[in-house]
């Protein structure tokens, strides 16, 4: 493990940031994204893309789930945050318990929204479907 962070430094002070844009949104990577799955209550299979817990910052239209282990914290966008207290809360608590952090990679419509949140709020991540 500590071969893998000494990598991760040296990396990052070689080539540093870069960025990459895609056809469904435009990300600020450092080339170590996991693209990944995870099955709602529903059972539909939802793509999410990692993100950097230390360096976490949202973006304004993307919903973002938030866990520890295949333990949903929260679930929720910038929306969340601004217009509903409890959201605030549940939000501030689990970015002090998470280990990791996604955003979707079509979050949907704005009319499915809250519907696609109580599905992640339930969802765990699916074995198998990680792609680097």
């Amino acid at each position: 493990m500590c071969n893998f962070v000494l990598f991760l430094f040296l990396f990052d002070a070689l080539w540093g940031w870069r960025e990459m844009t895609s056809f469904e949104s435009r990300i600020v990577t450092h080339g170590f994204n996991w693209h990944t799955s995870w099955q709602g209550r529903s059972g539909r299979a939802y793509g999410v893309v990692s993100e950097n817990l230390e360096h976490f910052a949202m973006g304004d239209a993307e919903l973002y789930l938030i866990a520890k282990g295949g333990h949903v914290l929260w679930v929720g966008s910038t929306g969340e945050l601004v217009g509903d207290p409890m959201s605030r809360s549940r939000f501030r608590l689990a970015l002090d318990c998470a280990d990791r952090v996604f955003r979707l990679l079509s979050p949907g419509a704005a009319a499915e929204r809250l519907s696609t949140i109580w599905d992640l709020e339930g969802a765990a991540p699916l074995t198998g479907a990680r792609a680097a």
